[in-house]
């Protein structure tokens, strides 16, 4: 799988845009197999990098998404309430939230598409 190189990523496996633009990777799709159902903060939640937002639940496990950097929920996409397979479908177009972030330079700590492969490589070699 080679991962879009206009976003950063998190060792939990969530990216973000520069934009602000947030979901999870299609490796963390992947690993939770069919996703039944996704729970987001509402718009003006604030966020903390490395804290919890929300979390997914597939038919294998519930598990928290990460917050990728810190700052205020400014959209929701609402379309994964009723249809959280979006999320399998298209890893990488299925945004879940949306978020002004707080300071860009947060984002430096993440890590970039090559790094996040390395990553989830050496994970599975593990």
């Amino acid at each position: 799988m080679s991962y879009p190189s206009d976003r950063k990523y998190t060792k939990e496996h969530e990216w973000i845009t520069a934009d602000g633009t947030v979901g999870i990777t299609h490796h963390a799709q992947d690993s939770l197999g069919d996703i039944v159902f996704v729970e987001l903060p509402k718009v003006g939640t604030e966020l903390t990098m490395g804290r919890t937002f929300g979390t997914v639940e597939s038919v294998k496990a519930v598990s928290d998404l990460f917050a990728p950097a810190s700052g205020t929920v400014t959209a929701v996409n609402e379309a994964l309430a009723t249809a959280p397979e979006q999320v399998n479908k298209d890893a990488h177009g299925a945004w879940m939230i949306k978020i002004k972030v707080k300071n860009p330079a947060e984002m430096n700590a993440l890590l970039s598409a090559p790094d996040y492969e390395k990553f989830v490589s050496e994970e599975a070699a593990h």
